[in-house]
């Protein structure tokens, strides 16, 4: 929603899709390390350094001044302990019920997957209270685009500041 308002975003998500193609091996190891937080470290340190490197090469890319604010998505971001290499971050949240449920209807994880995904990160309430800015995500579409419009036009005053965004 934030490309509707002009916002440029790279999804740390899809970079992992780049990295691991192959939907069917990604399903089988999430499997794996959602069941064994060890292994899901060791996965992490592997992924987290390409993301960030992709990332941080595209936020720092030149670029013209007239071009549009860019924004990384990190929904992991507190856990890969990357929030202070930015000057504003954003959360989109949403209650634990609502996530699961959106998990298994989007996604097609067994409520059992959509669990142990939602248990290995950080509770989104914690997300909410560091972040500098919160959108919910509980109401109709129209709450929603109210919010991300709003998140929209902060993310341009930093812009014209030439600060990091998240």
């Amino acid at each position: 929603m934030l490309n509707d308002f002009g916002i440029e975003t790279l999804d740390a998500d899809d970079i992992v899709h780049e990295l691991l193609p192959d939907p069917a091996e990604r399903r089988r190891i999430a499997a794996e390390v959602f069941a064994d937080p060890a292994k899901r470290r060791t996965l992490e340190r592997r992924l987290h350094p390409q993301v960030r490197a992709r990332l941080f090469a595209w936020l720092d890319a030149p670029r013209a001044a007239s071009a549009p604010p860019r924004v990384a998505v990190v929904p992991l971001l507190y856990e890969a302990g990357w929030e202070g290499n930015f000057d504003l971050v954003g959360c989109v949240a949403s209650a634990r019920e609502t996530q699961l449920e959106r998990m298994t209807a989007r996604r097609g994880y067994s409520r059992e997957e959509a669990l142990a995904r939602v248990a290995a990160q950080l509770p989104v309430e914690e997300k909410s209270r560091r972040a500098d800015f919160v959108i919910r995500n509980d109401g109709t579409v129209d709450d929603l685009r109210a919010d991300v419009s709003a998140f929209a036009e902060t993310i341009r005053e930093f812009h014209t500041r030439g600060e990091k965004l998240v």
